[in-house]
């Protein structure tokens, strides 16, 4: 007869014994990071020392701009995002919070009890790059 296992969040996940997994909030963190990059309307991440890592390592830094902080069963998530002008933040923020949840608590079994969206800044396109775009189409 086979017995029932039992499944404990507590920054580690036991699974019968002394076997136990480790969820680092890095890796929650990456989770929501690409959660948030499939948003439209997001320029870009905001926030921290990701990119120093990511001139240096050549590799982007998917956890960018989230901040994350695991309890015992729970998770609550900060995203400080970028975004591009004429997006509806209202719109941007649900989307953002929607994805974010879904994704990690479809992986790594935590229940999101918070996906907080600061919004540091909008991305506009400024009149001297319309003058180069507008400039190089009339040469072509």
């Amino acid at each position: 007869m086979e017995e029932n296992k039992e499944i404990e969040v507590n920054d580690e996940i036991s699974v019968e014994g002394n076997d136990t997994v480790k969820i680092a909030n890095e890796a929650v963190a990456t989770y929501a990071g690409i959660a948030v990059s499939e948003v439209s309307g997001v320029y870009g991440m905001a926030g921290g020392f990701a990119g120093i890592t990511e001139a240096i390592s050549g590799k982007k830094n998917l956890a960018k701009g989230i901040k994350v902080d695991v309890g015992e069963k729970d998770a609550r998530i900060d995203v400080n995002i970028i975004v591009e002008y004429g997006a509806r933040i209202p719109e941007v923020a649900f989307e953002i919070q929607t994805r974010v949840k879904k994704s990690v608590e479809n992986m790594t079994g935590l229940k999101v009890v918070e996906v907080n969206v600061h919004v540091q800044g909008v991305h506009a396109v400024t009149a001297e790059k319309n003058q180069e775009n507008e400039v190089e189409s009339n040469e072509e």
